[in-house]
């Protein structure tokens, strides 16, 4: 199948190869799982566990391109395997595609703006909330709201989440949360349930434990935090060009299926991770990622004078949120 990009040529979504590549990787995941669970050794459970870091950040890639509905040209497929992959992360697929839309009309405003801090802010706040992200907590943000969630919707409506207070305004929940009205809350909660009988599953199957299942899980966190925030800290305050095309070693940046390309995502969201290199500028600055990485542990610095970035453009935030009602019906 062709997809007309926006402003761009064609590109072809490489259905059979993602199907390949998501059924090898819950095989792998799986295979890691087990063996940190029934392991005797401290050095192999973790051996395991970090190679279920990476094998989980290419379950995240697979299910990041579910979200932008690029998996598969069959919308069957792309939303079962965005299923799949969600319940490996763990989350709910309709939950996590609310959210990271949000992120793409967010992105670099003050509200994603985690790198640096105004003079008005509370800064151990903003500092604490900077090391969630790089220590793996930011990632149990996704669990947790998936549970919230699945149990009681209006509980993400507190306002102790949403607070309005200059201190913390830019650091609270409110602008993560908005969005989610829009989606469908009853097939949002039996992709949750279906998450967590899914997690169950891997439990009885697998036999796994929880201190062997955490381990696995906080060694991906890591690995997935770290490159979160990483491919967006210190870029300009601009929605679409506010991000990173990072140079990794060639073997992890397939592992994250070109993930560190994320400048080329954001300007063009609706491109297939096998052609996003075709719209990098391998002459601008490219940073390394350890190198960001390693900054990011000094904390958050003074914001600078530059002006947040205007909203999206309408053609642009149209062509981002293309079927979003189609993919909860």
């Amino acid at each position: 199948m062709q997809r007309k990009i926006y402003e761009n040529r064609d590109i072809t979504i490489p259905s059979g190869l993602n199907v390949m590549i998501a059924i090898s990787s819950y095989v792998i995941a799986g295979f890691c799982l087990w063996g940190a669970a029934h392991s005797t050794t401290i050095l192999a459970k973790l051996l395991f566990a970090i190679a279920f870091s990476y094998v989980g950040n290419t379950i995240f890639s697979l299910l990041h391109e579910s979200v932008h509905k690029v998996f598969s040209s069959s919308s069957k497929l792309n939303y079962i395997f965005g299923n799949l992959s969600a319940a490996f992360f763990p989350t709910g697929f309709t939950l996590q595609r609310a959210f990271h839309l949000g992120h793409h009309r967010r992105n670099r405003t003050d509200y994603e703006m985690f790198d640096m801090y105004y003079s008005t802010d509370l800064k151990p706040l903003k500092y604490l909330q900077w090391y969630f992200v790089i220590t793996g907590f930011y990632w149990t943000s996704a669990p947790i709201a998936g549970i919230l969630y699945l149990l009681a919707p209006g509980l993400l409506k507190v306002k102790v989440l949403r607070s309005k207070d200059p201190r913390v305004q830019h650091m609270s929940a409110d602008a993560m949360l908005a969005g989610i009205e829009k989606i469908n809350t009853k097939y949002a909660r039996v992709e949750l349930l279906f998450t967590l009988l899914f997690q169950a599953s891997l439990f009885y199957f697998l036999g796994l434990n929880f201190w062997s299942w955490i381990l696995c899980y906080w060694c991906f966190a890591i690995n997935w935090g770290s490159l979160q925030y990483a491919d967006h800290a210190w870029t300009p305050r601009d929605i679409k060009n506010g991000a990173w095309n990072l140079k990794v070693n060639p073997v992890v940046h397939w592992i994250f299926l070109h993930y560190h390309h994320h400048k080329a995502h954001h300007q063009n969201p609706f491109v297939p991770w096998l052609h996003l290199h075709r719209f990098v500028d391998f002459k601008e600055h490219r940073p390394t990622h350890f190198g960001i990485w390693l900054k990011m542990w000094k904390g958050p610095t003074p914001a600078t004078s530059e002006t947040p970035p205007l909203p999206l453009d309408q053609k642009f935030e149209d062509v981002l949120y293309q079927g979003l009602k189609e993919q909860v019906r």
